[in-house]
């Protein structure tokens, strides 16, 4: 039961900050298709995502100005705007309060 229960947060949490994850491999990967971005997500954290998610995600981002899209050799390919470089970089350094956030969730009364 708790192989379940651990299993289904990790991927609500994926679902979650699948954003924040993208922009996070873009910053390591620039140039990555949505093809891409199902197979890191596969490999890195044996969770199969749907392309339909992804490529809704990534259109998402690409309008709030996060990501660029660009077709080369038949196949869009994203990085990161400068938005989105600052946005992962906000994020990272506000990892503590986010962990010290998700501590006080769990401990709520």
């Amino acid at each position: 039961m708790e192989r379940e229960i651990l299993t289904g947060m990790n991927e609500r949490l994926l679902k979650t900050f699948m954003d924040m994850l993208i922009l996070a491999e873009l910053r390591n990967n620039d140039n990555m298709s949505g093809y891409d971005v199902i197979e890191y997500i596969h490999k890195e954290f044996d969770f199969l995502i749907s392309s339909g998610t992804i490529y809704s995600l990534l259109y998402s981002m690409e309008r709030d100005g996060l990501i660029e899209g660009e077709w080369i050799n038949r196949k869009r390919v994203y990085t990161l705007t400068d938005k989105g470089k600052e946005t992962i970089k906000t994020i990272q350094n506000a990892s503590r309060h986010i962990q010290n956030f998700t501590a006080r969730l769990l401990q709520a009364k």
